[in-house]
């Protein structure tokens, strides 16, 4: 097993080269790797003391960047190294501050595992909710080499369940602690024998918890506003647009829209902005105008999503038509702003918890759409309520980063 496990990445490593030609974003992540050894030549010497983290793609960064904070805080001699899979995520974040080094992950074969780990010499390791990769975590276990699992999530379609999965269970040794983000996970890692483990739950409430501490000002969304009940609408795809734009161009109720979609190329943008019949602006477009003027606008630019929420009356979060399914829900509900999703949310813990507690919405048609969304406009007391329910659950669910870092303190003298 362990052989085809290698031999899958040997031929991955030829046909990704081959794919790059043909695709903009395996060029990225073939071409981001080429400077991985150098970067961490100059940035590493024997003498730096380390620790790495782990993270899939943005989502997993964003999950993780508490603990990584908080350990940067305990630890403030050690450099942080963060390692990426996706483009998704290391071209968005390759330039953030918690990071001494910030690389894309070579791929897990024997060789590049055995380099990277001697290169960077961790002294504590933590990946972040999943991705298990053999080498690497085979490597860290001869070394002894005190690895985390942080906000992990386990289920039973899982290879590690299966009944010819013991190659992947054994890789599993390598954790010295697991915290799972429910008692589902909790269950499924003790099946396999393993007491070393604990709910701590999801790091990604204390994130979010995070961001009312910070300035949410955005003076111009504040002009774009205008005192006027405002929907916002994140991360839309084209599915979740044929409602929304039809709602937009049809609705008699006095409200404003904006739109920050999850494709921003200028050809996208500009088929919603011609699709829309009101009033539109794009950001990009925004100087120089008086945006009270206008009834959508479209933030054709990214960052800036989570202070959009902050000015939200309404939130539609979007992918709930698509797979894998509904984004990040979290951001609009800690501003305490109930939510619309499409019908696809069932893989999110927390979208399904929403829902049940009522604070979010999930819609399946047009008309269904309209339902609610003209509800909420025209019943403040409504809005109110599932705006609380929103706020009071990511309330009700922090505390995930200081059980591990109470538990990574004490470990540790």
């Amino acid at each position: 097993m362990h052989f085809l496990y290698n031999f899958t990445f040997f031929i991955a490593q030829i046909s990704l080269k081959i794919i790059a030609l043909f695709s903009p974003k395996i060029k990225l992540f073939v071409d981001g790797r080429k400077t991985v050894w150098t970067t961490l030549s100059q940035k590493i010497n024997n003498e730096d003391q380390t620790i790495w983290f782990h993270a899939a793609s943005l989502g997993e960064y964003e999950q993780g960047l508490p603990v990584m904070e908080k350990v940067k805080e305990q630890f403030p001699a050690h450099k942080i190294i963060l390692t990426f899979f996706s483009p998704s995520g290391y071209e968005v974040r390759k330039n953030n501050t918690v990071a001494d080094v910030t690389v894309y992950l070579p791929l897990d074969t024997i060789a590049n595992a055995k380099r990277f780990i001697n290169l960077t010499h961790p002294e504590m390791v933590f990946f972040i909710k999943y991705e298990f990769w053999i080498n690497y975590l085979t490597i860290l276990k001869n070394k002894k080499t005190p690895t985390y699992l942080i906000s992990g999530i386990f289920r039973e379609n899982q290879l590690f369940f299966r009944s010819y999965g013991g190659f992947y269970r054994k890789a599993l040794d390598a954790f010295t602690f697991f915290f799972v983000q429910n008692e589902k996970s909790k269950e499924l890692v003790q099946r396999l024998g393993k007491t070393n483990v604990i709910v701590s739950g999801d790091t990604r409430f204390d994130r979010v918890i995070a961001i009312l501490e910070k300035d949410n000002t955005l003076d111009f969304i504040q002009d774009f506003k205008n005192n006027t009940t405002t929907i916002v609408i994140g991360s839309s795809w084209p599915k979740d647009e044929e409602l929304l734009v039809n709602y937009i161009n049809t609705t008699t109720q006095k409200v404003k829209f904006i739109i920050a979609p999850h494709n921003i190329k200028g050809e996208q943008i500009n088929q919603l902005k011609n699709s829309i019949t009101k009033k539109t602006v794009l950001f990009s477009d925004m100087k120089d105008k008086n945006l009270a003027d206008y009834d959508v606008f479209i933030i054709n630019t990214i960052g800036i999503l989570t202070k959009i929420y902050s000015y939200a009356d309404i939130a539609y979060v979007g992918g709930g038509f698509g797979n894998p399914g509904v984004h990040n829900i979290l951001e609009p509900a800690t501003f305490g702003v109930p939510i619309v999703i499409g019908a696809n949310y069932s893989h999110f813990a927390e979208a399904t918890a929403l829902v049940e507690l009522k604070g979010c919405i999930s819609v399946s048609t047009q008309n269904e759409l309209q339902v609610i969304f003209n509800n909420l406009i025209n019943n403040s007391v409504l809005q109110k309520e599932k705006g609380a329910i929103c706020s009071d659950f990511v309330t009700a669910n922090k505390g995930a980063t200081k059980s591990i870092l109470e538990y990574i303190i004490t470990n540790t003298k």
